[in-house]
């Protein structure tokens, strides 16, 4: 089974005014209310491919109630732990371009976050757990070391989408799968990259401290895989960039789904590929049908 786990969910309200004004009135030409979240992204995901897994987290108040109607109307199996607070709200102000305002959260209590580490008890080995996205402040910045560990504990295996100081912690744990877009590999050495190469460089310290798979994107510039051995290019499929929200966690889903599948590394790093672009090509995330069908324009290549 693959878990995912979101320690601060949202409902992501997607608005879009023409000819915004700031300080005057603004009618709205469309919206839509999405659960949001990268760990969620990944479990909607999997789902459209037809992998089952398990969203976890928190969840809280009206807020949280609507997230997980939502994933339950998708037949996504749920295992939330309830908040005394409410889920947040995150507005996405499309105006040509686009603005993020992103809620706080709610203020996750001790005995909140040790039932959500309860739940790790039922995982096994050949269970894969994705953590995606910050932590809470009120949980701690050693919260994602207590859930590894309790991965860890029990066979299974974990892959992070994180960034700063929780993703570096995580790499001697071996992680199966690690994503830094090439903005962020730049932030965590903190160095300019100016070519693919460069980033095959610094990705490969990824590997060195300790992750068994490290998968950069470079948006319309494609995708690296490295491995302890090798290193493999992927394009990107043609198509028109309409979203920017959830593209990175549709990538991860892509790969994890079809390596679960026992369909092989770059059958998954091909998947990975299509699931990001067919997301960032549509207005929400991307339909299964539409991963496959853009499958057979990634074209890999392996580095000498």
């Amino acid at each position: 089974m693959i878990y995912t786990v979101t320690l601060n969910p949202s409902i992501d309200y997607i608005v879009e005014v023409q000819d915004f004004k700031l300080d005057g009135l603004n009618r709205m030409t469309r919206d839509l209310k999405l659960p949001g979240g990268k760990g969620i992204n990944v479990s909607r995901i999997l789902n459209r491919l037809g992998t089952k897994n398990t969203a976890v987290g928190f969840l809280g108040g009206f807020t949280g109630r609507y997230v997980e109607e939502c994933l339950q109307a998708e037949a996504i199996q749920t295992g939330f732990v309830k908040v005394q607070q409410d889920t947040r709200i995150n507005i996405k102000l499309k105006h040509g371009e686009e603005t993020e305002i992103n809620g706080l959260g709610p203020v996750i209590r001790e005995e909140e976050a040790e039932e959500l580490l309860h739940l790790l008890d039922d995982l096994k080995q050949g269970d894969v757990l994705v953590l995606s996205g910050s932590v809470p402040p009120s949980l701690g910045e050693h919260f994602y070391g207590r859930l590894i560990e309790g991965c860890l504990k029990h066979g299974a295996e974990f892959v992070i989408d994180t960034t700063g100081t929780a993703l570096m912690k995580a790499l001697p744990h071996k992680p199966l799968l690690v994503k830094p877009n090439h903005h962020e590999l730049e932030e965590l050495f903190d160095v300019s990259l100016k070519d693919k190469k460069e980033i095959a460089v610094y990705g490969r310290k990824l590997l060195e401290l300790g992750a068994q798979h490290v998968l950069v994107s470079m948006a319309g510039d494609g995708a690296l895989l490295l491995t302890g051995t090798d290193t493999y290019e992927a394009n990107v499929p043609a198509g028109k960039v309409k979203n920017s929200v959830g593209a990175g966690d549709s990538m991860i889903a892509g790969f994890i789904s079809s390596w679960s599948a026992g369909q092989g590394l770059l059958e998954a790093f091909r998947t990975g590929v299509a699931s990001g672009s067919a997301t960032a090509f549509s207005d929400d995330l991307a339909a299964g049908e539409y991963i496959m069908e853009l499958r057979s324009q990634v074209q890999i290549t392996q580095w000498n």
